[in-house]
Formats: structure tokens, C-alpha cells, sequence
């Protein structure tokens, strides 16, 4: 069963362009299952049962696992099984017709204006690294791009001149996104003061570079987010994902339109932009409920 999972994994890397995350979670849920079906003395996939699989999602539920979990691996299942039929190597297919749990959908958490210029205020820009930090910051919430696709960034992905950035989203998609006044300076500034201080080599092509002169990674930019945070004395529970929520939010507060947000956002699916417009409503109501004499 493993060589299958195997097969599946090379598969979908290939012919879907997945990411290395996506493809990791895949493997992980998939491997997790054959553990499950092996003690029930299952070897083949071709033996598995739609109660194997409602039973298998069961048990995680008992073990306390969220329901995004629990939906994740019913993702993972299916599309495992979708292949399976694909290819022939299954006649019948258990998760026809098989639903996903049930998400809570929880409103995202985003910052204030007023949060986000004290955060993006943070960052020392008379020191090499401090200058650095800034522009990341600046360009995060400028676009609202991931981390993953911000630590992705090569030199060449970025036109100053022009004012927007080429990004690389899920699904290998490709998109252009503008970039505000305030990030093309401090990209600018990073760039002529700060990067050529860091890189250790010129052929370098990542934008963002740590200490060593080496693509700088996730984990490094949470780090240096969280860093910030503490200094800017904000007790919010922040994550790299929040300044992308706040972006979002923001601009549709501001008048933006949704189509623009989920071009921008690079959202597959309109429905997952739309949780953007329940943020901005729920806040509405807030404002209504403290200055409405009759609220």
C-alpha cells in the first residue's frame, strides 16, 4: 500500500504542480489511514469499505482531532481514491457520495489600521536586518501574499518601477498583484542598503535573504514577526497569516470590490473570499451597537 501512496504522491506533484506543503499533508494523512487499516488487518486498498473510511474518520474524531483535520484527511482520502479509480486500479469507489465534515467557519482574525502602522513602525531601519524586516512587512500587507509565496520572492519578481510583484500561488497559479508607494520605497531601501550587505554571492536571486545571505524561510519570518509583535506591545494572537487577513479586510472596508480581493488573494473560489465581507459586517454591527442611542 505504501508504493500506491507513493505513486499517488509522485502523481499529483506532477500532473497538479501541488506545493511542497500540500504534498506533505497528503503523504502524512494517507500513511496515517494504512497504519489505521492495517490494524484491521486491511492490505489492499481494493478491500476498503465505505464504513472503513466513515469508521477510520471516527476515531480521529475521538481522538480529539478539529474538524479541519478531520476534513483534511477526508480531502486526502478522496482524492486518493478518485486516482484509484482513475487508474483502474479500484472498480468501485468508497467515497462517492461520502461528505466531508462539517466546518465552523471562524471569522479570521486581522489587526486594525491602527495595529498594523504601530507593527510596520517596529522595525529599526537605520540597521542592515532592521531595513530588511521593514520592506517584508511593508510588502505583506501591501499585497497580502502568503509567507510561503513572500519567502518564494526572486529579485527578478519584483518591478519597482512599475510597482507590483510577480508571485507564484497554489497550483503553481501565477499572478500579478500592485504594490503601494510606502513598499516600493522600503523594497527600494532594502535593496540598495540592505541586500547587497547580506547576500554572500551575487548570483543570489531570492529577494528576502537571512544572515547568511540565504533564502530567508518561514520559520525565519515568523521569528522576526513575532519579534515585532512583543516590541509593538500588541496582545492580539498574531500569525504570518494575520497581516493577510488585515489586508484583505482593509480593502474591502475601503470600498474594494470582492472580485479584485480574490484576484489579488489568488483564491480559486470566490465563496472563500466572501468570509472577508462577514468580517467587515460583524464590525459594522459592532460600530452600530456602541453609537446607535437606540442600538
Amino acid at each position: 500500500m505504501e508504493n500506491t501512496i507513493r505513486d499517488f504522491i509522485y502523481y499529483i506533484s506532477v500532473e497538479k504542480g501541488l506545493a511542497a506543503n500540500t504534498l506533505e499533508a497528503y503523504n502524512r494523512d494517507l500513511h496515517a489511514f494504512c497504519t489505521y487499516l492495517k490494524k484491521a488487518n486491511i492490505n489492499d486498498f481494493k478491500e476498503v469499505t465505505r464504513n472503513n473510511i466513515i469508521g477510520y474518520l471516527q476515531t480521529l474524531k475521538k481522538s480529539g482531532k478539529a474538524t479541519s483535520t478531520l476534513s483534511r484527511n477526508m480531502a486526502s482520502i478522496r482524492s486518493f481514491y478518485s486516482y484509484l479509480f482513475q487508474e483502474r486500479l479500484i472498480v468501485e469507489n468508497p467515497t462517492v457520495d461520502l461528505e466531508s465534515p462539517k466546518l465552523e467557519k471562524k471569522l479570521p482574525r486581522v489587526l486594525t489600521t491602527q495595529e498594523v502602522d504601530l507593527l510596520l513602525e517596529q522595525p529599526d531601519v537605520q540597521q542592515v536586518a532592521g531595513i530588511r524586516d521593514k520592506a517584508m512587512l511593508e510588502v505583506i500587507y501591501a499585497t497580502g501574499i502568503r509567507v510561503s509565496e513572500l519567502m518564494s520572492l526572486d529579485v527578478l519578481d519584483v518591478n519597482l518601477e512599475a510597482g507590483f510583484i510577480r508571485c507564484t500561488g497554489k497550483g503553481a497559479k501565477e499572478r500579478i498583484i500592485p504594490m503601494g508607494s510606502v513598499a516600493v520605497h522600503y523594497v527600494s531601501e532594502y535593496l540598495n542598503r540592505s541586500r547587497p550587505k547580506l547576500i554572500r554571492s551575487h548570483d543570489e536571486e531570492a529577494m528576502f535573504v537571512n544572515q547568511h545571505g540565504k533564502r530567508l524561510t518561514r520559520q525565519g519570518f515568523w521569528k522576526i514577526l513575532k519579534k515585532y509583535v512583543r516590541k509593538a506591545g500588541i496582545v492580539k494572537g498574531i500569525t504570518p497569516h494575520t497581516l493577510r487577513h488585515s489586508f484583505a479586510t482593509h480593502l474591502l472596508e475601503n470600498g474594494a470590490d470582492l472580485r479584485s480581493v480574490q484576484e489579488m488573494l489568488g483564491h480559486a473560489d470566490i465563496s472563500t473570499t466572501q468570509i472577508y465581507t462577514q468580517v467587515t459586517r460583524s464590525k459594522l454591527r459592532d460600530i452600530y451597537k456602541k453609537t446607535h442611542p437606540r442600538a
